[in-house]
């Protein structure tokens, strides 16, 4: 607890984090006066784990992972004083919406914090197996290199070629873009639902599932 004034008693909000994250995410709430306690096992906890994690330990708040599994029961263990779940996630397919708004309980997730991340990536893999890089790699540090050969790992180029991509949400738009405008490639895509004004922004063309593969 600390103390405002002569007689007021404000009670520090008690989070719980249910698997070790980056220090800076940590630091930000410590820095708003917030008690961390963080799960020393850095594991996934299985349902019988995290209750006893939560239970009588009158958190006010609980930072979970997708990998944590929250129904009525855990929800229930965390007792009546806490007031948020928030998911270290995009999406919140672990938790029982319903059973947490029976409770009065908020949940939270972070939608669109990796887009940019996921669709890098995405385009590290085209280029690693356009381009041998792992294979190379592999062979480079088994000792394997004596010397250049035109036809060592003879990869292909992006420019020009076709790109299909399935789905067309947030990451696959900025897959699409960075391939179209970095390295001039014609772009197909198929998703459930057609967006011509995508299409017209980025000059992607559409296609069933069948043609793009």
């Amino acid at each position: 607890m600390r103390f405002c004034g002569k007689f007021d008693i404000i009670k520090t909000m008690k989070i719980y984090i249910t698997r070790q994250i980056p220090e800076a995410g940590i630091k930000k709430l410590k820095d708003k006066g917030y008690e961390i306690v963080v799960n020393p096992l850095d594991k996934v906890l299985n349902k019988e784990e995290l209750i006893t994690a939560l239970k009588d330990q009158n958190f006010d708040a609980v930072l979970c992972l997708l990998t944590d599994k929250i129904d009525d029961d855990v929800l229930a263990a965390a007792g009546p004083q806490v007031k948020i779940f928030a998911n270290y996630a995009v999406g919140v397919d672990n938790i029982d919406i319903q059973a947490a708004q029976k409770r009065g309980i908020m949940i939270s997730n972070t939608p669109g914090v990796l887009t940019e991340t996921v669709a890098e990536f995405t385009v590290g893999l085209i280029f690693a197996i356009t381009k041998r890089i792992v294979e190379a790699d592999d062979f480079i540090r088994k000792g394997k290199f004596v010397g250049w050969a035109p036809m060592l790992f003879l990869g292909s180029d992006l420019k020009g070629k076709t790109l299909g991509i399935i789905g067309l949400g947030r990451i696959g738009v900025e897959v699409a873009r960075r391939m179209r405008d970095g390295f001039d490639m014609k772009i197909i895509y198929f998703d459930t639902k057609r967006n011509e004004e995508l299409e017209k922004i980025y000059h992607l063309e559409y296609a069933d599932l069948e043609t793009l593969l």
